[in-house]
């Protein structure tokens, strides 16, 4: 899951807890299917999403998957204008599909990605889209996004965030400082003592990655690279007292 971490003898990822393997496999692209049901669906209706992942080499179907922070497939949900997010986990099938159900609440144009390790493998992000049915004309453009980085409210959670360097510049490491008030009761969600989901906005980049630091307290740090100057819509989440809180920010990233 984090590429970065090495060891010299058998043990844990101490990010995401997974154990650490030998010989880890050169990257490969496994394909990621999504079969929609009704396929001309509308928002506010309900919806089935059913995923199956093949493997690149045989194109058969993947049906054994490692456990990647509690869960075996992570999906992620966000409208084109970047105003819905959805953190979601389809549930596996006999047939070795995944089912999700939900109802999307806007017409237009919606980037799915799913995270997943199948076995045999190596970690995998993959990026799908869906369109809306009966939506009339449909903006592709661009949103216009200001930059939003002043402490937000959450659920029961305040979280407030600093980057270093303070204009992140694209292709270099940024530093995301995180402070949460208030600081008792935070409880690991899914493994880790927090999730990102990271998109430019356009929805050609997206990152979901996890805390650098973190040992249960109020301050966390993050590590990003954004791949492009731009805007940049964050979505960090944490957990206060069982209440999952998600809080978002927008951040500017310039060019070197």
């Amino acid at each position: 899951m984090d590429k970065d971490v090495r060891s010299a003898k058998p043990g844990v990822c101490p990010r995401c807890g997974m154990k650490l393997v030998p010989g880890i496999p050169e990257p490969v692209e496994y394909r990621l299917l999504l079969d929609i049901t009704p396929s001309a669906w509308k928002p506010g209706q309900p919806v089935r999403m059913r995923f199956e992942i093949r493997d690149p080499h045989t194109n058969q179907r993947v049906t054994k998957l490692q456990v990647i922070h509690e869960k075996l497939f992570h999906l992620f949900i966000v409208s084109g204008d970047l105003t819905f997010f959805a953190h979601e986990h389809p549930e596996p099938q006999p047939d070795g599909t995944l089912l999700f159900e939900t109802v999307l609440p806007k017409a237009g144009f919606y980037r799915i990605l799913g995270d997943f390790y199948p076995e045999g493998g190596t970690p995998q992000l993959a990026v799908l889209s869906i369109l809306s049915a009966g939506s009339g004309q449909i903006s592709f453009a661009t949103p216009r996004l200001a930059a939003q980085t002043s402490p937000q409210s959450a659920t029961n959670l305040k979280v407030a965030l600093r980057t270093e360097p303070a204009a992140p510049i694209a292709g270099l490491k940024t530093m995301l400082f995180f402070e949460l008030e208030p600081g008792n009761g935070l409880e690991p969600y899914l493994g880790a003592w927090g999730h990102m989901l990271v998109a430019s906005a356009d929805l050609i980049d997206l990152i979901h990655t996890h805390p650098f630091l973190a040992s249960g307290g109020p301050n966390l740090q993050f590590n990003v690279v954004f791949p492009r100057p731009g805007m940049h819509r964050l979505w960090v989440q944490f957990q206060r007292l069982g209440v999952v809180n998600t809080a978002v920010f927008t951040v500017p990233v310039r060019g070197l």
